[in-house]
């Protein structure tokens, strides 16, 4: 499967991110949007007992995503999403989940390309990604709501090893993040795991039962092969998954693409062609919106100034700083900020 160019990827037509739920958002106006070419879509036309499943999780969610955003449920990994107030998310590192919509939809940026998804479709994250989204059409009278269900690489290959191949591997590079109609199959067992908020007493013994069924599921699914190779050692999407995952946690040192390269057992070539095709950057764009984040993130929730952030997270020149910083957010620090705490 090619990855989408960027003009692809802004008309598809499924809609957006809960996996920046629990991140930061600001406001996001009418104005705005329209000065983004952003219309709230129509509702999705769906089947009745598709629709009475969704309702029911609409209903769940309501109940028991007490906070205005959100936030982690009694069931481990899942995250309840409401969110009252049409928004922007900040940019932040999203793990690997699995995001489904039960009301509204989202708009989810990675790089310069964009994906939208709403209640017929589901979006999945495989590789960590540093994502913004926005929110659509969101109201106190009328919340956009989801769930993320966090997904961890070991427990896929657990279940290949238990159940086999259960989809063939691509050829070809793909992103990692993907969005693919839902079937009333996995919005079941998906539904069958919320429910069980409703009875706190079965979450300890039905809740990873189920959790197991949901990745079957996504692994038997269209786009399985891209679960399937991140969770496999021997192929070369692991491989980059390991790159990725080392730059995540090394990101304020220089990097060195040949030695990043030796590190994953990959060639040179290999690694930059291969990275960018899971990421839709390079793996030095990758950490510089890595440390632009965490810098962001220590100026405004730890309150260093911009030379210290800049620094602590690995650059040299504040000057160089504060121009890609501008470059990525639209103002330099202290503007940024300023509009930010603005906005809180």
């Amino acid at each position: 499967m090619t990855p989408p160019t960027q003009d692809q990827a802004r008309t598809r037509q499924h809609p957006t991110s809960i996996v920046t739920c629990t991140n930061l958002c600001l406001v996001w106006s009418p104005q705005e949007a329209v000065a983004c070419h952003l219309k709230p879509p129509s509702p999705p036309q769906l089947e009745p007992a598709f629709e009475q499943q969704r309702l029911e999780l609409a209903d769940l969610i309501k109940r028991h995503a007490i906070s205005p955003i959100g936030a982690a449920s009694a069931i481990n990994d899942l995250y309840l999403v409401r969110y009252e107030e049409r928004v922007r998310s900040m940019p932040t590192l999203a793990q690997p989940a699995l995001c489904i919509m039960a009301h509204g939809s989202k708009e989810v940026h990675l790089g310069d390309e964009c994906y939208t998804y709403d209640p017929l479709h589901y979006m999945v994250v495989s590789v960590a990604l540093p994502i913004s989204g926005v929110l659509l059409d969101a109201s106190p009278d009328n919340p956009t709501l989801g769930v993320r269900l966090d997904i961890d690489p070991a427990e896929i290959h657990s279940l290949i090893a238990e159940a086999g191949p259960t989809s063939v591997p691509s050829p070809r590079s793909a992103r990692g993040l993907f969005i693919e109609r839902i079937d009333s199959e996995l919005l079941d067992a998906l539904l069958r795991l919320v429910r069980l908020l409703d009875t706190p007493r079965d979450i300890a013994v039905l809740a990873p039962l189920i959790r197991r069924e949901i990745l079957y599921r996504l692994l038997r699914g269209q786009q399985g092969y891209r679960l399937y190779e991140i969770a496999m050692a021997t192929s070369q999407t692991h491989r980059v998954c390991q790159a990725i995952q080392w730059l995540n946690e090394h990101f304020h040192h220089p990097l060195r693409i040949d030695e990043l390269a030796r590190e994953v057992n990959l060639s040179t070539s290999t690694l930059h062609h291969r990275f960018k095709a899971m990421t839709s950057m390079s793996p030095l764009q990758y950490q510089k919106q890595l440390r632009l984040q965490e810098a962001r993130r220590l100026m405004l929730n730890d309150g260093l100034e911009a030379s210290v952030a800049a620094y602590r997270v690995g650059y040299e020149s504040p000057s160089q700083f504060s121009r890609e910083y501008s470059r990525l957010y639209g103002a330099p620090p202290l503007r940024d900020l300023a509009r930010l705490r603005s906005a809180l």
